[in-house]
């Protein structure tokens, strides 16, 4: 009985010690969204008085910063413009960094182990050294200031990065499945589409998962390919129509960066297992 007592005080000690320590990276992940919302409810003279307190609301909640980030603003097609284009940009990069990662992994060839490193080195060159020459590619497709041009460069750096993911999680599959269905007729692309490509799930997963939120928030070529307001992302054109010199609209600010968060917070929220075993079996095995 006493040996009962104690293991199930231990058990709850071991417990209320785990979730202390989980305390401090909660409030890290969470203070910025808290800092948003009140933000974005608080009235223009609270914001701007020294006297408040800028961690809660004291003179009541108000809903004029969103009513004019929706009313004054192009927020909606923004965000309309952010999610065509990191759905488009998302699926070239998937389906050309499956068939690329499968053939690194699986198929024999001189310079296949030079190439994937290739690959991955690739991914390591900063975006800012890239845009220029980029923007010179857009403008002789006849694609400037449109959001097809996002569409078009944004796997420039999406591709190297998902290619060496899936090459690692390929990997993790058993030689012996496929070797299996090649045996009883299947071609390789049969085999990659319906043994393959079910298994690594996970992997594949976590590959749309990084592409979209790259896209999504992604600034610098979107700041740089596109002028035309209807044409933006939410990142750029809140941050360009809601920064004006040296005029910050705080309030709207706030409101237009938490709802541009939702749609990432959901979607990891809802994938976020798949994520976590998808990117370690990669690192793991890549």
């Amino acid at each position: 009985m006493i040996t009962g007592v104690r293991s199930r005080g231990s058990r709850l000690r071991s417990s209320a010690f785990g979730y202390a320590n989980l305390v401090p990276f909660v409030f890290f992940a969470l203070f910025p969204f808290y800092f948003m919302l009140i933000t974005s409810f608080k009235s223009n003279a609270e914001l701007y008085s020294l006297k408040s307190v800028p961690l809660w609301i004291q003179n009541g909640v108000i809903l004029e910063h969103y009513r004019y980030l929706f009313g004054r603003t192009e927020f909606l097609t923004w965000i309309g413009n952010s999610l065509i284009i990191s759905v488009t940009a998302t699926g070239i990069s998937l389906v050309i960094s499956l068939l690329a990662g499968y053939s690194l992994a699986r198929l024999r060839f001189r310079g296949a182990g030079s190439f994937g490193t290739a690959v991955f080195i690739t991914y390591l060159v900063p975006p800012t050294l890239l845009f220029l020459p980029l923007s010179q590619v857009v403008v002789w497709l006849g694609l400037a200031d449109s959001i097809t041009a996002l569409m078009v460069t944004y796997p420039t750096f999406l591709v190297p990065f998902c290619t060496w993911l899936l090459m690692g999680y390929f990997r993790t599959i058993p030689r012996e499945v496929e070797e299996c269905a090649l045996v009883d007729g299947a071609t390789r692309m049969q085999t990659l589409r319906k043994v393959v490509l079910p298994m690594a799930v996970p992997g594949i997963i976590c590959a749309v998962l990084f592409s979209f939120t790259l896209c999504w928030n992604e600034f610098t070529y979107a700041l740089t390919f596109i002028s035309q307001s209807a044409h933006k992302t939410a990142v750029v054109g809140v941050t360009s129509d809601l920064i004006r010199g040296d005029i910050y609209f705080w309030g709207s600010l706030m409101a237009g960066a938490l709802i541009a968060s939702i749609p990432i917070v959901i979607v990891y929220v809802l994938f976020l297992d798949y994520y976590v075993s998808g990117l370690t079996a990669g690192a793991v095995k890549g």
